[in-house]
Protein backbone atom coordinates (compact mmCIF):
# COMPACT_ATOMS: atom_id res chain seq x y z
CA UNK A 1 0.00 0.00 0.00
CA UNK A 2 1.30 3.46 -1.04
CA UNK A 3 -0.29 7.14 0.13
CA UNK A 4 1.28 10.60 0.44
CA UNK A 5 -0.37 13.63 2.26
CA UNK A 6 0.29 16.93 2.03
CA UNK A 7 1.07 19.16 5.12
CA UNK A 8 -2.11 21.93 5.23
CA UNK A 9 -4.39 19.44 2.99
CA UNK A 10 -6.72 16.99 3.78
CA UNK A 11 -5.72 13.42 3.02
CA UNK A 12 -5.69 12.24 -0.78
CA UNK A 13 -4.82 8.86 -2.05
CA UNK A 14 -4.55 5.57 -1.11
CA UNK A 15 -5.73 4.56 2.49
CA UNK A 16 -9.45 4.39 3.97
CA UNK A 17 -11.03 2.24 8.26
CA UNK A 18 -14.12 0.61 9.02
CA UNK A 19 -13.73 -1.29 12.46
CA UNK A 20 -14.62 -5.01 11.44
CA UNK A 21 -17.41 -5.97 14.04
CA UNK A 22 -18.29 -9.53 12.86
CA UNK A 23 -17.23 -11.90 10.67
CA UNK A 24 -13.68 -12.96 9.11
CA UNK A 25 -12.19 -9.82 7.85
CA UNK A 26 -11.13 -9.90 3.90
CA UNK A 27 -7.59 -10.32 2.84
CA UNK A 28 -5.71 -7.87 1.78
CA UNK A 29 -3.33 -7.91 -1.49
CA UNK A 30 0.30 -8.27 -0.41
CA UNK A 31 2.72 -5.55 0.62
CA UNK A 32 4.16 -3.18 -2.05
CA UNK A 33 7.30 -2.23 -0.27
CA UNK A 34 10.70 -3.71 0.83
CA UNK A 35 11.08 -6.54 1.90
CA UNK A 36 12.78 -7.68 5.07
CA UNK A 37 12.76 -10.51 7.58
CA UNK A 38 12.27 -11.00 11.56
CA UNK A 39 14.40 -12.53 13.76
CA UNK A 40 13.16 -13.98 16.95
CA UNK A 41 15.23 -13.01 19.81
CA UNK A 42 13.70 -13.76 22.58
CA UNK A 43 9.87 -15.43 23.56
CA UNK A 44 7.74 -16.48 26.46
CA UNK A 45 6.51 -12.82 27.00
CA UNK A 46 2.82 -11.94 27.31
CA UNK A 47 2.43 -8.48 25.79
CA UNK A 48 6.39 -7.08 25.32
CA UNK A 49 6.02 -3.72 24.27
CA UNK A 50 9.39 -3.42 23.49
CA UNK A 51 12.57 -2.42 25.30
CA UNK A 52 14.62 0.30 26.86
CA UNK A 53 18.08 0.24 27.48
CA UNK A 54 20.63 2.31 29.69
CA UNK A 55 23.58 3.83 28.92
CA UNK A 56 25.78 1.99 31.16
CA UNK A 57 27.50 0.08 29.16
CA UNK A 58 25.84 -3.55 29.70
CA UNK A 59 24.76 -3.94 26.52
CA UNK A 60 21.25 -5.37 27.92
CA UNK A 61 17.88 -5.09 26.92
CA UNK A 62 15.23 -4.44 29.82
CA UNK A 63 11.49 -5.57 27.77
CA UNK A 64 8.60 -4.37 29.07
CA UNK A 65 5.86 -6.58 29.06
CA UNK A 66 2.65 -5.26 29.82
CA UNK A 67 1.19 -7.67 32.55
CA UNK A 68 3.93 -5.64 34.78
CA UNK A 69 6.82 -7.25 34.43
CA UNK A 70 10.66 -5.61 33.59
CA UNK A 71 12.24 -8.37 32.43
CA UNK A 72 16.07 -8.61 31.08
CA UNK A 73 17.85 -9.68 28.33
CA UNK A 74 21.71 -10.35 28.62
CA UNK A 75 24.09 -9.26 25.54
CA UNK A 76 23.38 -12.33 24.22
CA UNK A 77 19.89 -11.87 24.56
CA UNK A 78 19.50 -14.74 27.04
CA UNK A 79 16.62 -14.13 29.39
CA UNK A 80 17.71 -13.35 32.96
CA UNK A 81 14.96 -16.12 34.66
CA UNK A 82 14.10 -12.87 38.00
CA UNK A 83 12.54 -10.15 36.79
CA UNK A 84 14.35 -6.78 36.99
CA UNK A 85 10.92 -5.57 38.22
CA UNK A 86 7.77 -6.39 39.05
CA UNK A 87 4.72 -4.53 39.46
CA UNK A 88 1.89 -7.13 38.60
CA UNK A 89 0.86 -6.49 42.84
CA UNK A 90 0.79 -2.68 42.21
CA UNK A 91 -1.57 -2.78 39.40
CA UNK A 92 -4.76 -2.85 37.94
CA UNK A 93 -6.17 -6.40 37.30
CA UNK A 94 -6.30 -7.02 33.75
CA UNK A 95 -8.54 -7.94 31.08
CA UNK A 96 -6.99 -11.18 29.56
CA UNK A 97 -9.86 -10.47 26.21
CA UNK A 98 -8.60 -6.72 25.31
CA UNK A 99 -6.73 -4.17 27.55
CA UNK A 100 -4.84 -1.38 27.27
CA UNK A 101 -3.98 -0.90 30.49
CA UNK A 102 -0.57 -2.09 32.48
CA UNK A 103 3.07 -1.79 32.67
CA UNK A 104 3.36 0.99 29.63
CA UNK A 105 6.38 3.07 29.76
CA UNK A 106 9.73 2.85 30.97
CA UNK A 107 12.56 5.24 30.38
CA UNK A 108 16.33 5.15 31.70
CA UNK A 109 17.87 8.19 33.55
CA UNK A 110 20.67 9.96 31.16
CA UNK A 111 23.07 9.14 33.98
CA UNK A 112 21.61 5.89 35.46
CA UNK A 113 25.18 4.55 35.03
CA UNK A 114 25.84 7.00 37.93
CA UNK A 115 22.51 7.23 39.52
CA UNK A 116 20.77 3.93 39.30
CA UNK A 117 17.42 5.79 38.66
CA UNK A 118 14.31 4.61 35.94
CA UNK A 119 11.50 5.22 35.64
CA UNK A 120 7.82 3.58 34.70
CA UNK A 121 4.23 4.45 33.52
CA UNK A 122 1.75 2.02 34.68
CA UNK A 123 -1.86 1.91 35.64
CA UNK A 124 -2.79 1.48 39.37
CA UNK A 125 -5.52 1.01 40.97
CA UNK A 126 -8.11 3.47 42.73
CA UNK A 127 -7.43 4.54 46.13
CA UNK A 128 -10.38 4.01 48.49
CA UNK A 129 -11.14 7.44 48.56
CA UNK A 130 -11.30 7.73 44.89
CA UNK A 131 -14.62 8.56 43.27
CA UNK A 132 -15.60 5.10 42.21
CA UNK A 133 -16.61 6.09 38.77
CA UNK A 134 -13.00 6.54 37.64
CA UNK A 135 -11.06 3.48 36.61
CA UNK A 136 -7.92 3.86 37.76
CA UNK A 137 -5.10 5.54 38.07
CA UNK A 138 -2.39 6.68 35.40
CA UNK A 139 0.67 6.71 37.74
CA UNK A 140 4.55 7.83 36.33
CA UNK A 141 7.00 6.63 39.27
CA UNK A 142 10.65 6.54 39.99
CA UNK A 143 12.26 3.58 41.14
CA UNK A 144 16.19 2.38 42.01
CA UNK A 145 18.10 -0.39 40.80
CA UNK A 146 19.39 -2.78 43.76
CA UNK A 147 23.35 -3.74 44.83
CA UNK A 148 22.62 -5.96 42.14
CA UNK A 149 22.41 -4.63 38.72
CA UNK A 150 20.21 -7.12 37.16
CA UNK A 151 17.61 -6.41 40.42
CA UNK A 152 15.27 -3.09 41.26
CA UNK A 153 15.05 -2.44 44.36
CA UNK A 154 10.78 -2.54 45.18
CA UNK A 155 10.88 -0.20 47.70
CA UNK A 156 12.38 2.76 46.15
CA UNK A 157 9.21 3.86 44.48
CA UNK A 158 8.25 7.44 44.10
CA UNK A 159 5.25 8.61 42.98
CA UNK A 160 5.70 11.99 40.65
CA UNK A 161 2.31 11.72 39.14
CA UNK A 162 -1.07 10.28 39.23
CA UNK A 163 -4.15 10.86 37.01
CA UNK A 164 -7.49 9.76 37.56
CA UNK A 165 -8.65 7.77 34.26
CA UNK A 166 -12.37 8.11 33.58
CA UNK A 167 -12.11 5.29 31.28
CA UNK A 168 -9.80 1.99 31.15
CA UNK A 169 -8.40 3.09 27.15
CA UNK A 170 -6.35 5.88 25.99
CA UNK A 171 -3.82 5.56 28.26
CA UNK A 172 -0.99 6.36 26.11
CA UNK A 173 2.07 6.22 28.68
CA UNK A 174 5.51 6.51 26.07
CA UNK A 175 8.07 7.60 28.54
CA UNK A 176 11.27 8.79 26.90
CA UNK A 177 13.74 11.16 27.67
CA UNK A 178 14.88 13.57 25.53
CA UNK A 179 18.33 14.90 23.76
CA UNK A 180 17.69 17.97 25.97
CA UNK A 181 18.05 15.80 29.04
CA UNK A 182 14.18 16.69 30.28
CA UNK A 183 11.61 13.18 30.34
CA UNK A 184 8.84 13.40 27.89
CA UNK A 185 5.57 11.45 28.56
CA UNK A 186 2.65 10.66 26.28
CA UNK A 187 -1.37 10.69 28.09
CA UNK A 188 -4.25 9.78 26.18
CA UNK A 189 -7.38 12.06 26.07
CA UNK A 190 -8.95 9.79 29.45
CA UNK A 191 -10.80 6.93 27.30
CA UNK A 192 -14.05 5.97 26.37
CA UNK A 193 -14.77 7.12 22.39
CA UNK A 194 -15.12 10.74 20.97
CA UNK A 195 -13.16 12.55 23.82
CA UNK A 196 -16.68 13.07 25.47
CA UNK A 197 -18.98 11.70 28.64
CA UNK A 198 -17.49 11.16 32.24
CA UNK A 199 -14.53 12.72 33.23
CA UNK A 200 -14.02 14.97 29.60
CA UNK A 201 -14.11 18.63 29.51
CA UNK A 202 -17.63 20.12 28.06
CA UNK A 203 -17.91 21.16 24.73
CA UNK A 204 -14.19 20.95 23.75
CA UNK A 205 -12.75 17.42 25.17
CA UNK A 206 -10.15 17.21 27.21
CA UNK A 207 -7.43 17.21 23.90
CA UNK A 208 -8.02 20.76 23.42
CA UNK A 209 -8.43 21.95 27.44
CA UNK A 210 -4.85 22.61 28.08
CA UNK A 211 -6.09 23.32 32.00
CA UNK A 212 -5.64 19.16 32.23
CA UNK A 213 -2.94 16.78 30.91
CA UNK A 214 -4.96 14.36 28.82
CA UNK A 215 -4.40 14.53 25.03
CA UNK A 216 -1.10 15.64 25.52
CA UNK A 217 2.50 15.17 25.39
CA UNK A 218 4.59 16.50 28.55
CA UNK A 219 7.72 17.46 29.68
CA UNK A 220 9.26 17.45 32.90
CA UNK A 221 12.67 17.82 34.45
CA UNK A 222 13.15 15.23 37.11
CA UNK A 223 16.07 16.74 38.17
CA UNK A 224 14.50 19.36 39.62
CA UNK A 225 11.69 20.49 42.02
CA UNK A 226 9.75 17.96 44.29
CA UNK A 227 8.56 15.68 42.68
CA UNK A 228 9.84 17.61 39.39
CA UNK A 229 10.10 20.81 37.85
CA UNK A 230 8.56 22.61 35.00
CA UNK A 231 11.02 23.59 32.44
CA UNK A 232 11.16 27.30 32.11
CA UNK A 233 10.85 26.83 28.64
CA UNK A 234 8.14 24.58 27.88
CA UNK A 235 5.55 26.36 25.73
CA UNK A 236 2.42 27.02 28.82
CA UNK A 237 4.81 27.36 31.26
CA UNK A 238 3.90 31.00 32.35
CA UNK A 239 0.37 30.64 31.34
CA UNK A 240 -2.20 30.73 34.47
CA UNK A 241 -4.70 29.05 32.02
CA UNK A 242 -2.66 25.83 31.21
CA UNK A 243 -0.97 23.16 32.68
CA UNK A 244 2.86 23.95 32.62
CA UNK A 245 3.90 20.36 31.43
CA UNK A 246 2.69 20.37 28.23
CA UNK A 247 4.61 20.01 25.33
CA UNK A 248 2.00 19.29 22.62
CA UNK A 249 -2.13 18.33 23.26
CA UNK A 250 -4.44 17.87 20.94
CA UNK A 251 -3.77 13.95 20.73
CA UNK A 252 -6.28 11.40 21.17
CA UNK A 253 -3.85 7.83 21.96
CA UNK A 254 -0.42 8.60 21.13
CA UNK A 255 0.43 5.43 22.48
CA UNK A 256 4.36 5.30 21.21
CA UNK A 257 6.72 7.45 20.30
CA UNK A 258 10.38 8.15 19.34
CA UNK A 259 12.77 10.65 18.93
CA UNK A 260 14.79 10.52 15.89
CA UNK A 261 18.75 9.31 16.90
CA UNK A 262 20.13 11.45 14.43
CA UNK A 263 19.69 14.70 12.05
CA UNK A 264 17.62 17.27 13.60
CA UNK A 265 16.14 14.61 16.43
CA UNK A 266 12.68 15.22 15.48
CA UNK A 267 9.79 13.90 17.50
CA UNK A 268 7.44 11.65 15.93
CA UNK A 269 4.44 9.68 17.52
CA UNK A 270 1.68 7.74 16.04
CA UNK A 271 -1.30 8.91 18.01
CA UNK A 272 -4.46 6.06 17.22
CA UNK A 273 -7.38 7.32 15.84
CA UNK A 274 -11.17 6.12 16.49
CA UNK A 275 -13.59 4.81 13.47
CA UNK A 276 -11.65 6.23 10.17
CA UNK A 277 -7.83 7.43 9.98
CA UNK A 278 -4.53 6.69 11.78
CA UNK A 279 -1.82 9.14 12.11
CA UNK A 280 1.66 10.22 12.79
CA UNK A 281 2.79 13.48 13.65
CA UNK A 282 5.95 15.35 14.01
CA UNK A 283 5.57 16.43 17.33
CA UNK A 284 6.85 20.49 18.27
CA UNK A 285 6.18 22.39 20.52
CA UNK A 286 2.98 23.74 21.79
CA UNK A 287 1.73 22.27 18.54
CA UNK A 288 -2.36 21.40 18.96
CA UNK A 289 -3.02 18.34 16.77
CA UNK A 290 -6.42 18.54 16.43
CA UNK A 291 -8.49 15.66 18.40
CA UNK A 292 -11.20 16.09 18.65
CA UNK A 293 -12.00 18.60 15.98
CA UNK A 294 -10.43 16.48 13.28
CA UNK A 295 -9.04 12.59 13.23
CA UNK A 296 -6.29 12.41 11.07
CA UNK A 297 -6.75 14.87 8.12
CA UNK A 298 -10.68 14.13 8.68
CA UNK A 299 -13.35 16.74 10.35
CA UNK A 300 -14.72 14.82 13.54
CA UNK A 301 -18.05 14.97 14.96
CA UNK A 302 -18.27 12.71 18.54
CA UNK A 303 -22.42 12.59 17.43
CA UNK A 304 -21.44 10.95 14.40
CA UNK A 305 -17.55 9.42 13.97
CA UNK A 306 -17.99 7.09 11.61
CA UNK A 307 -19.63 10.66 9.02
CA UNK A 308 -17.40 13.08 9.13
CA UNK A 309 -18.10 16.58 8.71
CA UNK A 310 -17.27 18.28 5.11
CA UNK A 311 -16.00 21.12 6.98
CA UNK A 312 -14.41 21.83 10.75
CA UNK A 313 -12.07 24.99 12.09
CA UNK A 314 -8.82 25.58 11.28
CA UNK A 315 -7.57 26.68 14.88
CA UNK A 316 -8.81 25.47 18.23
CA UNK A 317 -11.03 27.10 20.55
CA UNK A 318 -7.47 28.28 22.25
CA UNK A 319 -6.83 30.13 18.43
CA UNK A 320 -3.70 27.88 17.93
CA UNK A 321 -3.63 26.42 14.16
CA UNK A 322 -4.40 23.06 14.14
CA UNK A 323 -1.22 20.77 12.67
CA UNK A 324 -1.82 18.24 9.83
CA UNK A 325 -0.01 14.24 10.42
CA UNK A 326 2.67 13.96 8.08
CA UNK A 327 0.81 10.63 7.75
CA UNK A 328 -2.51 9.69 7.53
CA UNK A 329 -4.31 6.45 6.55
CA UNK A 330 -7.69 4.92 6.66
CA UNK A 331 -8.49 1.72 8.22
CA UNK A 332 -9.59 -0.07 5.13
CA UNK A 333 -7.82 1.56 1.09
CA UNK A 334 -9.99 2.58 -1.90
CA UNK A 335 -10.66 -1.08 -2.94
CA UNK A 336 -12.49 -1.71 0.61
CA UNK A 337 -9.25 -3.80 1.49
CA UNK A 338 -8.73 -3.59 5.61
CA UNK A 339 -5.26 -1.66 5.91
CA UNK A 340 -5.43 -1.32 10.12
CA UNK A 341 -7.53 -0.43 13.34
CA UNK A 342 -4.87 1.29 15.57
CA UNK A 343 -1.03 3.28 14.61
CA UNK A 344 1.88 1.70 16.65
CA UNK A 345 4.47 4.08 16.28
CA UNK A 346 8.58 3.51 15.88
CA UNK A 347 11.32 4.76 14.87
CA UNK A 348 13.52 6.66 12.09
CA UNK A 349 16.00 3.75 11.00
CA UNK A 350 19.19 4.58 11.75
CA UNK A 351 21.07 1.00 11.66
CA UNK A 352 23.64 -0.16 8.96
CA UNK A 353 21.69 -3.68 7.67
CA UNK A 354 18.92 -1.97 6.08
CA UNK A 355 20.32 -0.09 3.83
CA UNK A 356 17.44 0.63 1.95
CA UNK A 357 15.46 1.91 5.21
CA UNK A 358 17.86 4.67 6.03
CA UNK A 359 16.41 7.91 6.96
CA UNK A 360 12.79 6.07 6.77
CA UNK A 361 10.16 6.16 9.74
CA UNK A 362 9.46 2.73 10.70
CA UNK A 363 6.13 1.82 12.34
CA UNK A 364 3.33 -0.27 12.51
CA UNK A 365 -0.27 -0.92 12.85
CA UNK A 366 -1.53 -3.08 15.37
CA UNK A 367 -3.99 -5.41 13.37
CA UNK A 368 -6.40 -4.91 10.43
CA UNK A 369 -8.96 -6.64 12.69
CA UNK A 370 -9.58 -7.20 16.15
CA UNK A 371 -10.30 -10.72 15.29
CA UNK A 372 -7.10 -12.17 14.14
CA UNK A 373 -3.20 -11.47 14.38
CA UNK A 374 -2.91 -9.66 11.30
CA UNK A 375 -0.75 -6.96 12.02
CA UNK A 376 1.23 -4.54 9.41
CA UNK A 377 5.15 -3.14 8.99
CA UNK A 378 5.22 -0.08 7.25
CA UNK A 379 8.22 2.39 6.12
CA UNK A 380 7.43 6.29 5.68
CA UNK A 381 10.19 8.57 3.72
CA UNK A 382 10.28 12.35 2.91
CA UNK A 383 10.35 13.44 -0.37
CA UNK A 384 11.48 16.70 -1.24
CA UNK A 385 8.66 18.09 -1.77
CA UNK A 386 8.12 17.66 2.18
CA UNK A 387 5.24 14.98 1.15
CA UNK A 388 5.57 11.86 2.67
CA UNK A 389 5.26 8.31 0.98
CA UNK A 390 3.97 5.37 2.75
CA UNK A 391 4.62 1.48 1.97
CA UNK A 392 3.71 -1.62 3.80
CA UNK A 393 7.00 -3.73 4.11
CA UNK A 394 6.85 -7.11 3.32
CA UNK A 395 8.01 -9.56 5.58
CA UNK A 396 10.07 -13.07 3.94
CA UNK A 397 9.03 -16.72 4.89
CA UNK A 398 5.71 -15.72 5.97
CA UNK A 399 2.65 -16.41 4.56
CA UNK A 400 0.97 -13.55 2.53
CA UNK A 401 4.31 -11.52 3.46
CA UNK A 402 2.71 -10.51 6.82
CA UNK A 403 3.58 -11.20 10.40
CA UNK A 404 0.74 -12.62 10.82
CA UNK A 405 1.16 -11.33 14.35
CA UNK A 406 -0.75 -8.43 16.73
CA UNK A 407 1.82 -5.94 16.82
CA UNK A 408 2.25 -4.30 20.13
CA UNK A 409 5.30 -1.78 19.62
CA UNK A 410 8.91 -1.64 18.83
CA UNK A 411 12.54 -0.81 20.10
CA UNK A 412 15.59 0.25 18.93
CA UNK A 413 18.77 -0.32 19.80
CA UNK A 414 21.77 1.38 20.51
CA UNK A 415 23.56 0.87 16.78
CA UNK A 416 19.75 2.23 15.34
CA UNK A 417 18.60 -2.00 14.55
CA UNK A 418 14.98 -1.80 15.10
CA UNK A 419 12.80 -4.58 16.71
CA UNK A 420 9.08 -5.29 17.13
CA UNK A 421 6.79 -6.72 20.21
CA UNK A 422 3.97 -8.95 18.94
CA UNK A 423 1.65 -11.56 20.40
CA UNK A 424 -0.56 -13.89 18.77
CA UNK A 425 -2.90 -12.71 21.15
CA UNK A 426 -5.41 -10.03 21.37
CA UNK A 427 -5.32 -9.04 25.42
CA UNK A 428 -2.16 -9.38 27.70
CA UNK A 429 -3.01 -13.24 28.60
CA UNK A 430 -0.87 -15.99 27.37
CA UNK A 431 2.61 -16.58 26.47
CA UNK A 432 2.75 -16.08 22.78
CA UNK A 433 4.73 -12.73 23.23
CA UNK A 434 7.62 -12.82 20.87
CA UNK A 435 10.24 -9.98 20.30
CA UNK A 436 12.06 -9.94 16.89
CA UNK A 437 14.64 -8.12 15.48
CA UNK A 438 13.57 -6.53 11.70
CA UNK A 439 16.94 -7.93 9.49
CA UNK A 440 17.68 -7.82 6.14
CA UNK A 441 16.02 -10.67 3.60
CA UNK A 442 17.56 -13.56 2.90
Amino acid sequence: MKTSIHRGLGFGTGLAIVLLLGGCPAPAPPPTGDTVAVQEVASGFTSPLGFAIPDDGSQRKFVIDQIGLIVILDPNDNRVQTPFLDLQSRMVNLSAAYDERGLLGLAFHPNYADNGRFFVAYNAPLDPNDPNEFNSRLRLAEFAVSQNPNLADPNSERVLLQLLKPQANHNGGQLTFGPDGFLYFSIGDGGGAGDVGFGHTDAIGNGQDRTNLFGSIIRIDVDAGDPYAVPPDNPFAADPNARGEIWAYGLRNPYRFSFDQAGQNRLFAGDAGQNLMEEVDIVVRGGNYGWNIREGTLCFDPSAPADPPQNCPDVGPNGQTLIDPIIAYRHTDAQGNPAGIAVVGGYVYRGTALPNLAGQYVFGDFSRSFLQPNGAVFAARQLPDETWEMNELAIADRPNSRLNRFVLGFAQDADGELYVGTSQNLGPAGNTGVLYQIVPAP
